[in-house]
């Protein structure tokens, strides 16, 4: 059975973006760059919901090519690209998908969590979800994810979207605490639901 892990930051006042869904006053600095390379290289389907996808499928696909981008940028374009995705979204049509489109899947939201328990019963590497923060707080209430990885930012936003919904996560088991030389955030791995590795 695939593990889905959930990996995202948040701020040290438990936001996941800023005021107006502003995500670049988060701290993201080259500690969380090469986390999301280590996710990737760890990961066979990468799960989205529509506006993460759009705003991914804007950013990278330049970046796997570029020689002025920082290597562990172009790392994490090239296997963005190669990577299979997953969709949940009412709204996203296959036109939207391009260039990933070969790579690209659709999933609708009322068919998302069997989908999703579709996917976790296959054999294969990790299921993935960076942003999308109302899909995987949805799957979290519906006990499908296995892994939370928060990348505890060293940032007070203030205000913005807090990262967790209303509806508690279950226990959870503190498994792996990070640090990374040069970066004052924080990994903090939990096992959900207190189940072992």
């Amino acid at each position: 059975m695939r593990k889905l892990i959930v990996s995202n930051i948040t701020s040290l006042d438990g936001y996941y973006d800023g005021p107006g869904g502003n995500v670049m006053v988060m701290p993201m600095d080259e500690a969380f760059d090469a986390y999301n390379a280590e996710r990737l290289r760890a990961a066979g389907t990468l799960l989205a919901g529509r506006n993460t996808y759009l705003a991914f499928k804007q950013f990278w696909p330049p970046q796997a090519d570029d020689p002025t981008t920082r290597p562990v940028l172009r790392e994490i374009g090239q296997l963005q690209n190669r990577i299979d995705k997953v969709v949940v979204s009412d709204r996203l049509t296959q036109d939207e998908t391009g260039p990933w489109r070969s790579t690209t899947r659709i999933v609708r939201r009322a068919d998302a969590q069997a989908a999703v328990a579709e996917l976790k019963r296959q054999p294969g590497p990790e299921i993935l979800v960076f942003g999308s923060r109302s899909l995987w707080n949805d799957l979290l209430a519906g006990g499908l994810v296995d892994e939370l990885h928060l990348m505890l930012g060293a940032a007070v936003i203030g205000g913005g979207t807090p990262t967790f919904g209303t509806r508690p996560p279950g226990p959870l088991r503190l498994a792996e605490t990070r640090r990374f030389d040069g970066s004052d955030n924080l990994l903090l791995r939990y096992e959900v639901g207190g189940q072992g590795s």
